[in-house]
This record gives structure tokens, C-alpha cells and sequence, in this order.
């Protein structure tokens, strides 16, 4: 590719799938020094307005880019991500770089080592341009003192939750992909919102070592790329054992990449439509309706399923959970600095502290039973389509800042019951975009499977890509 394509519309080399500037890279028609300085000159130059980072490490990722390029040019191609510029949410440790968690008690915490996910992204040759901006403290609103990504897609409407930097920077083209972490749907929210791939895999496939908690049993940490191959790759590169992690499966990382053009031809897609379609936007719905057409014709058959009685009141049991978790997290810093946190978070943390023991295990022995009911439902089919969380909307910033009353109409809309299910049940989930609104807004389904179906899972994205249009189109900024 010549230097002149860098910046040419929607062809430009920072709109490509990771998949597609790995190949540039290892052929080196593409130079990882140039890459990683056009991208830093991109961020420069469009996430003032964006908003998308907290913090840039140029001078970490074109250090990066210069060994990459010397290891490429020697013939010591290390892999995929070799070369290739992405970045993380900020509540992922950076050694000598501070990790904020969107938290103005955590904004002079500077780590002493790197979490797991980085340290393995790394080995594997990856450029990290910097940290990306989210919620304070991973939850629904932001702390008054961090400014809110913008959606690229148009400014007016919500960019998605805790990993809504994570979810701009991948759909504006400042890295080719990101970290995002999941607890109630932020992986998934702002995969959404951005018209972009997110990827929440099996809890405890992903080592959580170096990563700020919002949710001891609930946080899952995983990839947000502009194609299900690039997800695979990311995630195959950064899961599997780790004993620094107490929670971390004893299974190796999965091989997410030689199956992946197999097809699904045979595969058993279940859909229950009044879970699916109650109280959805028509377009989304029609868009849904398209695409288990297009499942239908690459030769998978769609099921009907019913999911467990009472899935759309399973919120309650999700907030006690996450708010207890949440303050025994923040114990340190919390009551003691009650005052450093922001409104929401804050009644977030008071609610948890009010929890009982007693409190707590009833909520998990609810948890337990849903989660058997709905692994089940998973275990009679090879995926199941659903929403994503419904669609974005318009939100004013000033009401992201609120507290948990002012962020009411937020918890409303994004239909947290299409996302728990698979926090709770710590099963796989992936968001693919599948269309979009009159006014030009994504829509997004997700494809939920079974304990460590993440292979079938992306097996079934990757087809359902190649039959659609809809991962090749790009805001305009």
C-alpha cells in the first residue's frame, strides 16, 4: 500500500481490519513505524472532539514499533498482532503509566507491573497507543471531572457504557483493536452503540490479573475489534491459564482461527422470538428477521427456544450483587473518600455497603438457578440470536453525570436482560453489527453460546460477515 493510501476515505489503512494490516505488515508494504505514527497523528488530530482516550503512550508504542519493525525486516514475525497499533481500557494496568479506572481517586495511580492481557498482547508483538476512557469505575455514569466519548457515529446519542472509549476509538479508526471489559453489558453496550464487534468470552477464560474490579464474580475482560476474525485473533492470543489469577480456567487458550471459515452448514441457531422482539425498535427487529435469513441460507437451521420464566426481572438481583461486589472492591478508598467519588458510583458503593450477608447469598442462590435454566436453554442449540441490548439513544451529557435517579431513563433503555444472562451464567456472547437505523445509526445482534463455545461462536459471526455488508461501513469523521 502505498504511504498516499494512509488517509484515503474509507480505504485508508486505519479503517482495515486488523486482519487485513497484519498481512501489510508481514509483507512489509506497510512499515510498523509509519503505522504506529500515523495512527498517534490520527488520535492527535480527531479524539479532542472524540474524547475516545484517557491517556496516550506514543512514546511506549513507537518504542514498540521500531523493535517490531527490526524483528519484521530479521525475519522473526511473531504473529498476527505483530506490529499492529491497538489500545485498552484504563482500568487494565500499564506499568509506569497510570491507570485511572475513570475514577478521580485512582487519577495519580500509577502500576508497578502490567496486567496479564497487556504483558500477553505484547509478547505477541502488539503496539499499545494508549488507555482508553470509560465510566467511572466501570459502571453506568461518569465521574464529573473525565469528559464522555462521543459517538462518532453522531454526536447527540449514547456511546455505551463502561467501555464507551473503547468502543470509539475501534469505530473511528484510532486503533485496530481494543480492551473492553463486561460485568452487565459494556462490552456488548458500546459494541452497540459504535457499530462495532465485541467479543464477551467464557469467565475465567480471560485472566482478570492487573485489572482494576468492578464485580469479582460478574467482570469479564475481552475484545472489540471491526471484524469477528480480528476478535478471534485477539482473544486467542491473550487467553488461557493464569496463575495469577485465582479465577482463571485451567484450559489453554482456544485455537479460534482454524475452524473459522468452516462455514454453518448443519449449525442449530435458537431464537425465541417474544424474548427477542417485545418492546423492540422495528428496525432492529426487521434487521434481526434479515439476518437469521441470511443464517438460513449459509445452511444453518433456526429453533425456536424459550428462555427461563422471569429473564426480563433479573436486574434487581444483579445490582445487589454488583454493588456489594463493588464495595468490597473499593473498601481502601471507600468510605474513607466518599467525597472523591461521583454521584452514581457513589450510591452504587452505599447501596453495596448496605447489603447483608444474608442479602448477598440469596441473590447468588438466584443467580445459580437462573444461570442452570439458561445454560440449559444454550446447551439445546449451537448459538442463540438476540439483541444486543435494543439500540442507542439520545442522551444528554449532563445526565451521565447524575446520580442513580438522573440515570434512570438510561438503565430503561438499554435493556440490561438481553446482557446479564451471560454475565451471570459466565458464558460466551459476541455483538456483530446487522444493519442500521433511517437516520443512520447501528444496529447490533449478539450470538450467545454455550461455556466456552467461543470458536462456534465466531464460526457463526465470520460467516454471517462475509454474507453482509454491514462491518465495512465507517462513521464519517
Amino acid at each position: 500500500m502505498p504511504p498516499s493510501a494512509l488517509n484515503d476515505g474509507d480505504s485508508a489503512v486505519h479503517y482495515l481490519t486488523l486482519t487485513e494490516v497484519a498481512a501489510l505488515l508481514e509483507s512489509r508494504q506497510v512499515s510498523p513505524v509509519e503505522l504506529a505514527q500515523h495512527m498517534l497523528e490520527r488520535i492527535d488530530q480527531i479524539d479532542g472532539r472524540l474524547k475516545s482516550y484517557a491517556t496516550v503512550t506514543a512514546d511506549r508504542a513507537l518504542a514498540a514499533a521500531r523493535r517490531a519493525e527490526q524483528e519484521i525486516a530479521a525475519g522473526r514475525y511473531r504473529g498476527l498482532l505483530h506490529g499492529v497499533p491497538i489500545a485498552v481500557k484504563d482500568l487494565c494496568f500499564t506499568k509506569g503509566t497510570r491507570t485511572m479506572g475513570g475514577l478521580s481517586v485512582r487519577r495519580d495511580f500509577v502500576p508497578d507491573h502490567d496486567a496479564t492481557v497487556v504483558s500477553r498482547l505484547e509478547d505477541q508483538g502488539a503496539v499499545l497507543l494508549g488507555k482508553l476512557a470509560l465510566t467511572e469505575g466501570a459502571m453506568a455514569g461518569y465521574h464529573p471531572d473525565f469528559p464522555i466519548p462521543v459517538n462518532p457515529w453522531n454526536e447527540d446519542y449514547w456511546s455505551g457504557a463502561s467501555s464507551s472509549g473503547s468502543g470509539v476509538a475501534t469505530a473511528a479508526g484510532l486503533c485496530f483493536a481494543a480492551l473492553g471489559s463486561d460485568t452487565g453489558g459494556s462490552i456488548r453496550f458500546p459494541s452497540m452503540a459504535n457499530g462495532v464487534v465485541g467479543l464477551k468470552p467464557t469467565y475465567g477464560l480471560v485472566s482478570r490479573h492487573g485489572i482494576l474490579p468492578l464485580s469479582e464474580t460478574l467482570d469479564h475482560v475481552g475484545p472489540m475489534t471491526r471484524s469477528t476474525a480480528d476478535a478471534a485473533i485477539v482473544l486467542q492470543a491473550m487467553a488461557g491459564h493464569d496463575d495469577s489469577d485465582p479465577t482463571s480456567l485451567a484450559n489453554p487458550a482456544p485455537d479460534l482461527l482454524r475452524g473459522l471459515h468452516a462455514g454453518i452448514s448443519g449449525a442449530r441457531i435458537g431464537f425465541d422470538r417474544e424474548y427477542a422482539c417485545e418492546g423492540i425498535d422495528a428496525g432492529l427487529v426487521a434487521s434481526i428477521e434479515q439476518a437469521l435469513l441470511v443464517l438460513s441460507r449459509l445452511g444453518a437451521t433456526i429453533v425456536d427456544v424459550q428462555m427461563p420464566a422471569g429473564i426480563k426481572d433479573i436486574e434487581p438481583t444483579w445490582f445487589a450483587i454488583c454493588s456489594a461486589e463493588a464495595y468490597a472492591a473499593h473498601k481502601a478508598t471507600f468510605p474513607s473518600r466518599a467525597d472523591e467519588y461521583g454521584p452514581h458510583f457513589r450510591e452504587l458503593l452505599e447501596m453495596g455497603a448496605a447489603i447483608t450477608d444474608e442479602q448477598y447469598q440469596a441473590a447468588t442462590q438466584l443467580r445459580d438457578q437462573f444461570s442452570e435454566q439458561y445454560e440449559a436453554v444454550l446447551g439445546t442449540v449451537d448459538a442463540m440470536v438476540c439483541p444486543s441490548g435494543g439500540l442507542t439513544f439520545p442522551v444528554p451529557p449532563d445526565l451521565q453525570y447524575g446520580d442513580t435517579e438522573t440515570l434512570q431513563p438510561l438503565f430503561q433503555a438499554v435493556q440490561m436482560y438481553f446482557t446479564i444472562p451471560s454475565d451471570f451464567s459466565g458464558t460466551p456472547a459476541l455483538t456483530v453489527p446487522c444493519g442500521f437505523s433511517d437516520s443512520g445509526l447501528p444496529y447490533a445482534l449478539q450470538f450467545v453460546g454455550a461455556r466456552l463455545s467461543e470458536a462456534t461462536l465466531c464460526r457463526i459471526g465470520h460467516a454471517y460477515e462475509q454474507a453482509s455488508p454491514w462491518h465495512d461501513r465507517h462513521p464519517q469523521i
